[in-house]
């Protein structure tokens, strides 16, 4: 593994293990429904800016995503497509980057 890789690697667990200790200290803290916790994203204008700015940069990559498994055929790419929607960008853009191919070679 490049040394890009392995810091695309441990930003991709930084980006999960940080977004999900507050998703569960909210759960804990109000209810675990996740109807509520959506209500909580757009309690105001600041929120639903970041809910909307966070939800098009999920399309966006997970299009490229798709594109690239088309273009180079590396299923394992997909894992960033759950991992984007399930815990968020944070963790799914550095893990689709430590997975896809090297296409600078030859």
């Amino acid at each position: 593994m490049t040394v890009y890789r392995l810091g695309f690697a441990v930003l991709a667990i930084i980006g999960a293990i940080v977004p999900m200790r507050y998703f569960l200290s909210w759960f804990s803290e109000n209810s675990w429904s996740l109807m509520e916790m959506v209500d909580a994203w757009h309690a105001n204008d600041a929120t639903s800016g970041l809910v909307w700015d966070l939800t098009i940069a999920a399309i966006a990559l997970t299009i490229w995503v798709i594109l690239e498994t088309v273009r180079h055929g590396q299923w394992r790419v997909l894992w960033a497509i759950p991992a984007t929607y399930c815990i968020g960008v944070s963790c799914g853009l550095p893990l689709f980057l430590a997975l896809r191919p090297d296409t600078t070679k030859g």
